[in-house]
């Protein structure tokens, strides 16, 4: 086989173009360059290392040392490697020890092209001096340091030990490094530039851009009822992510789903390590199931038919937000992304960053965070062009959002602002302590309580004052006041609401506040989307060319790939996609020569399962 990078991607994975940059990024690091490649879930990443460690090995220059943070990802990864005919590796816990000194024994022969291996492993002095042993054999290729993000303390996803990575250059210069992530802004960008000392590095960034996925944002009420409404009547029997804050609140929301008929499992970091597995490997294997979530899920996850991912709680950031959000959709294919938040979510998010140990550096950087993504969350205006601007990325109104599906009505609450700061002054002043939200509200609205009677607080100057606005518009106002800093939430004094110096502006009217008139669902008067439309479209775009007869190779075709990946113990999607199904039972082969050239069928795998194919395709007629 040839070692051009187009000759590997078209004999080994079965593609016959490269996608977007790929081909640059893999013809620069054949050649022996630095690269940052940021690219979106679903770019093909893999395909930028994987390549070039083939094509450097070939060419005699070694093993390629794979960097993943994931035990599943390494799994999965490695065998899909296996069967496109690569000779690939992975060191990690799952090992035994005596399995453990047979790849050790591989790797220093030289009989892997791809070794994967956790940060961790790579700092330990015996996996060091094997590193230097194979340096100075000239057999050390290229080091791939995937979701290389989480170097960096301004990433979503920190993780102090790959810190520890700055050892590569300093101590194997020679050898080139590619680093990978699907997310990172400026600021995370320069740190792992600075952090992995990359300042040679070309960059390769794409469009962050998913046009495949529909981002909506709703007002929380009654999360978890809005959640089962959006499943079953968008995406009933499709696999998805529900991603919540607490260990608690998975478990709650899986046993709900699963009392509604909804095929839901819980994951989180509190769980039986046994039994998180075999729920990640049910959600990976199987059809159909929903992955109730922590965030301690789901990075490096391959699954490329994950039609929804939905948050019940506001991650910490657009970061965090992007990545997760972008595990649906990998196959292309029309997915959702959908959130619900609510004043408890910024004033919980504002809290946790106010009262951690950090720096006050990095809480700022935190907060400021913090205040874009309820920029995005309160957005009157295209989701995805404010998404795509936070990384730096121009763009027009996509039109298939929920802004720009049925836009919403806006209204001015600067006055509410005002009066909402004034009361909040007037209750210290009167009564020397700190009330919460619900109480703010009720005296604004003129709402004649038991706590009310009981501080007086009904002779308060502005008692009524604001009785024409909802208390869904007051909320929408508190969320504003506090993510820009001009209303601080006390913890300590059971989140009370205290003025800041960043009130003195607002109360001047010199920051103008304008809201969305409600972002709990669809304005009144305006379509609802077409049920399960997502579902829909992602379905018919697979089978929408297919007439009967293929559409019955196709389902038979699915059936043989779901035996052969337990046979493998591995997911359907790592023997063939979707879409190389659909393309075969289109073309109804008849011989091996109808099947090559059919994109994700390499050599090795028309080799394997070629002549099994035909027979499935010829029964099914």
């Amino acid at each position: 086989m040839s070692s051009s990078p187009l000759a590997i991607l078209r004999e080994t994975f079965g593609y016959e173009q490269f996608r977007g940059p790929q081909q640059a990024i893999v013809e620069h690091v054949v050649a022996g360059g630095d690269a940052l490649v940021l690219m979106p879930t679903g770019g093909g990443k893999s395909l930028c290392y994987q390549i070039p460690a083939i094509a450097r090995q070939m060419n005699g220059q070694g093993i390629t040392i794979v960097i993943s943070p994931l035990i599943a990802l390494m799994h999965d990864q490695v065998g899909a490697l296996h069967e496109a005919g690569v000779s690939a590796a992975f060191l990690n816990s799952t090992l035994s020890f005596a399995e453990a000194l047979d790849v050790e024994r591989r790797l220093m022969r030289g009989d892997i092209t791809m070794l994967y291996a956790a940060p961790e492993r790579i700092n330990t002095p015996r996996f060091l001096d094997q590193l230097d042993e194979l340096l100075a054999r000239g057999q050390l290729s290229l080091f791939a340091i995937d979701e290389v993000h989480c170097v960096s303390q301004w990433g979503h996803d920190f993780r102090p030990e790959y810190r520890a990575l700055t050892v590569l250059h300093q101590r194997y210069a020679s050898v080139p490094r590619i680093a990978l992530t699907a997310t990172a802004d400026a600021l995370t960008r320069a740190d792992i530039v600075e952090r992995l000392q990359l300042e040679d590095a070309q960059h390769f960034v794409s469009s962050f851009d998913r046009p495949n996925i529909r981002y909506t944002i709703v007002e929380k009420k009654e999360a978890t009822q809005q959640l089962l409404r959006f499943i079953e009547r968008e995406h009933d029997e499709d696999a998805g992510v529900v991603y919540c804050q607490s260990r608690k609140r998975v478990e709650e929301v899986a046993q709900t789903l699963c009392e509604h008929g909804i095929n839901a499992l819980p994951y989180h970091a509190g769980l039986d390590t046994k039994l998180r597995q075999t729920h990640q490997d049910r959600f990976l294997r199987e059809e159909g199931i929903v992955m109730v979530a922590t965030i301690a899920f789901g990075m490096g996850i391959d699954k490329p038919d994950v039609r929804f991912v939905a948050h019940l709680d506001m991650p910490k950031n657009i970061e965090g937000y992007y990545q997760e959000t972008g595990r649906a959709g990998r196959d292309g294919l029309a997915a959702d992304a959908w959130m619900v938040y609510g004043l408890q979510d910024v004033v919980n998010q504002r809290r946790m960053i106010d009262e951690s140990p950090a720096s006050e550096e990095f809480k700022q950087v935190m907060r400021g965070k913090l205040d874009a993504l309820l920029g995005l969350a309160e957005a009157t205006d295209c989701r995805r062009v404010r998404l795509l601007a936070y990384f730096g990325e121009k763009s027009a109104p996509c039109g298939n959002c929920d802004n720009c599906l049925e836009p919403p009505q806006v209204w001015d609450g600067t006055e509410a602002a005002r009066k909402l700061l004034s009361t909040v002054y007037r209750i210290g002043q009167m009564s020397g302590i700190g009330f919460g939200a619900g109480h703010i509200m009720d005296i604004l609205r003129g709402k004649t309580t038991d706590k009310v009677n009981q501080f007086n607080h009904s002779t308060l100057s502005t008692f009524g004052l604001g009785a024409e606005y909802s208390e869904v518009q007051l909320r929408g106002v508190l969320r504003q006041l506090i993510a820009i800093g001009a209303v601080a939430v006390d913890a300590a004094a059971y989140n009370t609401l205290c003025l800041t110096e960043g009130s003195r502006a607002v109360l001047k009217g010199e920051v103008p506040l304008m809201l969305r008139a409600s972002v709990s669902g669809p304005a009144q008067g305006k379509p609802r989307r077409e049920k399960s439309s997502a579902k829909s479209a992602a379905k018919s775009a697979v089978v929408a060319a297919l007439d009967d007869s293929a559409q019955t190779r196709f389902a038979a075709l699915k059936a043989w790939r779901a035996e052969v990946a337990r046979e493998h113990n591995l997911p359907a999607y790592v023997i063939f996609h979707d879409a190389t199904l659909a393309a075969i039972a289109a073309i109804d082969p008849r011989s091996l020569g109808d099947l090559e050239g059919v994109s994700g069928i390499g050599a090795k795998k028309l080799e394997a399962y070629g002549e099994a194919v035909l027979e499935v395709c010829t029964g099914a007629a």
